[in-house]
């Protein structure tokens, strides 16, 4: 990495990136960018670093990543554009690219949404400036800015695979702490490790900025590892309100959202990591309790079966259906189906019902949501669909132990174990525990899930004759019905 000038220069000087970040109230970001970059400070600016990054003063140096713990509304996402606006278009890497390879700077979201902030961010500050306007090639793309420079600033969704085989000369990891919401297999630490190589070459900079959430996760590691004068040198984390990095907001709106929910402001505005919520489940325990390679069972004419629906109105959340039966003290899984939306609620109504008879079922249970408009088409397609006698949260914490004793045998589903690991366990201000999905998260497979366990393992009932639907005399039979249905 060669600068051609130095980052004060550029922040400075109105034909490069003075329009990136003027006035006093964006002193920190200026502060903590010409630091990162291993230049000094003045001893103002000094006071202004130690404040927030814990550190008496600057690296001297320039790091290897730096960590902002910030806020929301406090000007991150603009200063990630001015730093990859700074390493693409006013630093030298062509001793570092291959002939005629292309560098890339990533800016990576959990969204693709998302990470368009920073990278319009991106956009106008190099549209802004007399001379860096001149190294775009062409039109700016929804997903890739050319530059002269032999560097492509691009947008990429937060997945591992998608940063595989590039040279990377920097990037920006956005609200970084939000990544596991997405779910899967790709958690933010896997993304990290494929990221850092793509770095090695160049020497890039890494810059992660995010709002910080629960006490879990890189972000919260790295702040707990690297903050302060004991940190890795290498490594820079500043953390710090809202209001300390942008003096522009109002202070009357951030005590209205203290006032309305301390904990979530706290966060949200404070930058403090939350202590009222954590991981209800460890995916270890979850994963020991799935049977491989098992995604059905099939339905077996000497088994009781129940089942628990969590509905949707087929706009926004999934419908789900989940059955189940017992085995001694066991709660085994037998089957999961899912339909995303947009659906129709009739046509998935009519496949659940059909389903539902598969197995010798006759009543549903179904949380209260739903229970309105579900109960008439279900009865329409004889099968009674009834209110669930435990709220959400109950479901849940009654599948805690459960899991944890090994009475849960699941069936091989990764959206079921995602979710059931994406669960939070949230304390509120009286002490009661509350379970659900992260924000902008999803639990309705595993809704569904923890209602069957809850049903097999909870509940007693009297016990009642088996029935179903079907007979010899060539009507289809359970087992090919539910071939056509799992084929849909």
């Amino acid at each position: 990495m060669k600068p051609l000038v130095t980052m004060r220069q550029a922040l400075t000087d109105p034909q490069l990136l003075g329009g990136a970040l003027p006035g006093d109230s964006w002193r920190i970001w200026r502060t903590l960018l010409i630091a990162a970059m291993g230049e000094p400070l003045t001893d103002d600016e000094r006071e202004a670093f130690a404040a927030v990054t814990g550190r008496p003063e600057e690296p001297h140096q320039r790091v290897d990543e730096m960590w902002c713990v910030v806020g929301r509304r406090a000007g991150k996402t603009r200063a990630a554009g001015a730093l990859a606006a700074y390493s693409s278009a006013l630093c030298d890497w062509t001793d570092r690219l291959a002939p005629g390879e292309r560098g890339v700077f990533p800016i990576l979201a959990a969204s693709t949404s998302q990470a368009d902030r920073a990278y319009q961010h991106a956009i106008g500050i190099l549209q802004h400036s007399p001379v860096l306007r001149g190294q775009i090639i062409g039109d700016p793309t929804s997903e890739t800015i050319r530059l002269s420079s032999r560097v492509d600033i691009t947008i990429k969704p937060a997945n591992f695979r998608t940063i595989r085989g590039i040279t990377a000369v920097g990037a920006v990891c956005d609200e970084l702490a939000f990544w596991h919401i997405e779910g899967s297999r790709n958690p933010d630490r896997e993304i990290l490790a494929a990221l850092r190589p793509a770095l090695i070459t160049t020497g890039g900079p890494l810059l992660v900025i995010s709002s910080p959430y629960a006490r879990r996760g890189e972000l919260y590691r790295t702040y707990k590892a690297d903050f302060g004068p004991e940190g890795d040198p290498s490594i820079l984390v500043a953390k710090g309100p809202s209001r300390v990095f942008n003096s522009t907001l109002p202070q009357a709106e951030i005590d209205k959202a203290f006032a309305r929910d301390p904990a979530s402001a706290s966060a949200e505005y404070g930058a403090e990591f939350r202590v009222d919520c954590e991981m209800l489940f460890d995916r270890e325990t979850v994963e020991l309790a799935v049977d491989l390679n098992t995604t059905v069972r099939a339905f077996n004419p000497g088994v009781r079966y129940k089942a628990f629906i969590d509905p949707s109105g087929g706009s926004a959340d999934s419908m789900t259906l989940a059955i189940g039966h017992k085995e001694g003290t066991k709660a085994v899984i037998d089957l999961v189906l899912e339909e995303k939306p947009p659906y129709s609620p009739e046509f998935v109504t009519d496949k659940f019902a059909n389903t539902l008879r598969t197995y010798g079922i006759t009543r549903v249970v179904g949380d209260r949501f739903g229970g309105e408009w579900c109960r008439e088409p279900f009865q329409r397609r004889g099968i009674t669909y009834a209110i669930s006698p435990a709220p959400k949260s109950e479901l849940y914490l009654a599948l805690l132990p459960a899991l944890n004793s090994g009475r849960v045998a699941l069936i091989d589903n990764d959206r079921l174990i995602d979710q059931l690991v994406g669960l939070e366990r949230r304390t509120s201000s009286s002490g009661r525990d509350s379970v659900d999905s992260p924000p902008g998260g999803h639990e309705d497979v595993a809704n569904a899930v923890a209602g069957v366990v809850y049903l097999l393992l909870q509940q007693r009932e009297a016990p009642v004759a088996y029935t179903t639907t079907y007979h010899h005399g060539g009507l289809p039979t359970p087992y090919d019905l539910l071939d056509k249905l799992l084929a849909q």
